[in-house]
């Protein structure tokens, strides 16, 4: 899960311009290596969203499965000569984020330097969550997008 808070308290909306517009958005700012992090603070939020996708899916010119001449008795068990179609699609997603569902995480950062130079330690960012942000979970080794949710009231969150 990536959490894009916008450095501006009310520039929720302008970042998701930019993630829906700009294909590169999302790839272009996702640090190529581990970010040290000092506080970090997200709130517990619960998201849900349904949907009949009936007609979406007929529109679409998806029309067999739903007549009666569709067969589909081969994949559901049913009694023989049972001709089987669909009557309807129901769509439901929910993203859930809360104390369980968060790991610790470490990371280890090799330095490479002159022995000459002093070790200068990466630079600790904070993260925290205080006003509307957007979150996107992606499939990494494809980039595809799997869900993109927002919240904007952080406070209330939980």
């Amino acid at each position: 899960m990536y959490i894009l808070l916008p450095k501006a308290q009310d520039g929720l909306w302008s970042l998701a311009g930019k993630l829906t517009s700009e294909p590169e958005f999302l790839e272009k700012h996702i640090p190529a290596r581990a970010v040290p992090v000092g506080q970090f603070k997200i709130p517990k939020f619960k998201i849900s969203f349904d949907f009949e996708a009936s007609k979406l899916f007929k529109s679409l010119g998806l029309q067999l499965p739903f007549s009666t001449e569709a067969d589909l008795s081969e994949m559901v068990d049913s009694p023989m000569g049972q001709s089987l179609c669909v009557s309807s699609i129901f769509h439901k997603s929910f993203v859930e984020v809360n104390e369980e569902g968060t790991e610790a995480a470490a990371a280890t950062i090799a330095v490479v330097m002159c022995r000459s130079l002093p070790a200068v330690p990466p630079m600790k960012v904070d993260f925290v969550a205080d006003h509307p942000f957007l979150f996107v979970i992606r499939e990494d080794v494809t980039g595809v997008v799997l869900f993109v949710g927002h919240v904007v009231n952080p406070l209330l969150a939980g």
